[in-house]
């Protein structure tokens, strides 16, 4: 099953990149209000500039270095022409749990929220703690699902202010089909985060498809909530950019890599389309994974 699985990954991820060009985002954001984190390069700037052209209202870059926000903010309102005030840089730290809880506040005073990209997340090697878990995991799981937690009941209240839908997008990836799920084997009885943070057990190489696995899971349970609940509804989905140009691969680079990168990954802006189509997608991709601008049961 596991080589199966890992078969499709890969099979998609080909497939996709060689004979598929997603569609250029269409849609009006008129009076929205948007965050993305992660936004100062990247996939996230790529997004950013997509929403912009859209009309948002008011966008959000949240990020870990304001000076390189702010440099990304001014080449985003050149590149699009919006006014100043359009752009608003965010300080938001993913590594600590005490930057997460700050940003959210500051969140809880805008007078609406429509949408959260939540587009920040790592890839290490490297067994690195932060607030007491292995590093990728703080970051790419924990953080992300805290921080939208927290901004749940704006985005709730929103909905009931504004009559609208909001959403919620975390990028997620095809290699999540390989992850090793040794790793989140609780039959020992001492739970998952206990053997995701043994650094002498820790399987490195495949910590950031683990990362994303866990996250498609947390996508299904939050949906399963949100969709129950009484309060107004908040969409939630996972969508893949697939293999695109980035730098979040930088601390894995080898000549093999780079090469395959070079023949076979999607340019940035062309991903970055993936995770716009996600934010405008409607009830249909709650809950779900989308591939290909489509949702993958």
């Amino acid at each position: 099953m596991a080589a199966l699985s890992a078969l499709k990954g890969v099979s998609s991820t080909v497939y996709s990149n060689i004979f598929i060009e997603l569609p250029v985002p269409k849609g009006n954001l008129t009076g929205q209000t948007i965050i993305v984190s992660g936004s100062n390069q990247g996939l996230g700037y790529e997004a950013s500039r997509h929403f912009l052209c859209l009309g948002v209202d008011r966008l959000i870059m949240a990020v870990r270095n304001i000076d390189k926000g702010e440099a990304a903010r001014l080449e985003l309102l050149k590149a699009t022409g919006r006014d100043g005030d359009t752009v608003e840089v965010w300080e938001l730290d993913m590594d600590r749990y005490s930057s997460v809880k700050s940003f959210a506040a500051r969140a809880g005073t805008l007078p609406r929220l429509d949408a959260f990209l939540a587009n920040a997340g790592m890839a290490a090697t490297t067994f690195i703690l932060a607030e007491a878990n292995e590093r990728t995991i703080t970051v790419n799981v924990v953080s992300t699902f805290l921080l939208i937690s927290l901004l749940v009941p704006k985005l709730r209240e929103s909905a009931s202010k504004f009559g609208i839908v909001p959403r919620v997008s975390i990028v997620n990836s095809a290699l999540h089909y390989i992850a090793p799920l040794k790793e989140i084997d609780v039959g020992d009885g001492h739970g998952i985060f206990a053997r995701l943070n043994n650094k002498e057990t820790a399987d490195m190489a495949m910590r950031y498809p683990l990362s994303k696995l866990l996250v498609l899971f947390g996508v299904r349970a939050f949906a399963e909530q949100l969709e129950n609940s009484k309060e107004p509804l908040v969409i939630i989905n996972a969508p893949n950019p697939s293999w695109c140009k980035s730098q979040l691969m930088r601390e894995m680079s080898s000549p093999g890599l780079r090469f395959g990168e070079r023949v076979l990954a999607r340019s940035t802006e062309e991903g970055s389309r993936a995770l716009v189509h996600a934010i405008l997608s409607g009830k249909e991709s709650s809950g779900q994974y989308l591939d290909n601008c489509q949702v993958k049961r």
